[in-house]
């Protein structure tokens, strides 16, 4: 058996969400217990193209497998109409056998997003990936007001999760709230990870 971890699990297209996951990866990590960043493969309108089991590039595709035996969980998506991007829900949508075996019930979860403006959905699309958690029985872990960040921040940053404000063009960086925002939500996560695995 493996040592203890929490699994980062996002989508990212333009490069800000995955940013967001390695920042709450290096909080995870400062909270004593392992991060283990996973993403997952894009999908076609089209039809469903078959991917290498290894990206080209990148994290690792999230299996079945590190989903049921992580200790908590850090899910992360863009803002696609106020709601989680399709393969993010396509890959969540598939983990019908962990509900059925109760294999998430009682680990904690936390949420985290990007979107190209302040007001594009931020909040409703951290609330639909609460959804599914909850669905499974995970235990949501938001961002208390005791961070500062929350109530200066003109970017991202709310009380449901960490969030990324990344511009029209998706070229702004994650500023130093975001960073410590981010930061601040994956040791909660990992902290929480830790009591309620003991």
């Amino acid at each position: 058996m493996s040592n203890p971890y929490v699994l980062v699990l996002y989508y990212s297209r333009q490069g800000a969400t995955r940013t967001m996951a390695g920042l709450i990866a290096k909080g995870i990590e400062q909270s004593g217990i392992e991060a283990r960043i996973r993403t997952v493969p894009a999908i076609s309108a089209n039809c469903e193209a078959t991917e290498d089991s290894i990206p080209e590039h990148g994290d690792l595709y999230c299996t079945a497998e590190d989903l049921a035996y992580c200790s908590g969980l850090a899910l992360g998506s863009p803002t696609r109409f106020g709601n989680m991007a399709a393969p993010l829900k396509y890959f969540i949508d598939s983990t019908s056998n962990l509900w059925l075996n109760g294999s998430l019930i009682d680990k904690p979860a936390a949420v985290f997003s990007s979107s190209s403006s302040l007001h594009g959905g931020q909040e409703t699309t951290l609330l639909s990936m609460m959804l599914p958690l909850m669905h499974h029985g995970m235990v949501i872990c938001g961002l208390p007001y005791s961070e500062a960040g929350l109530i200066s921040t003109t970017s991202g940053g709310t009380p449901y999760g960490v969030t990324h404000l990344a511009g029209q063009q998706s070229d702004r960086p994650v500023d130093d709230t975001e960073t410590a925002l981010c930061l601040a939500q994956g040791k909660r996560l990992g902290r929480l990870a830790l009591q309620l695995s003991a």
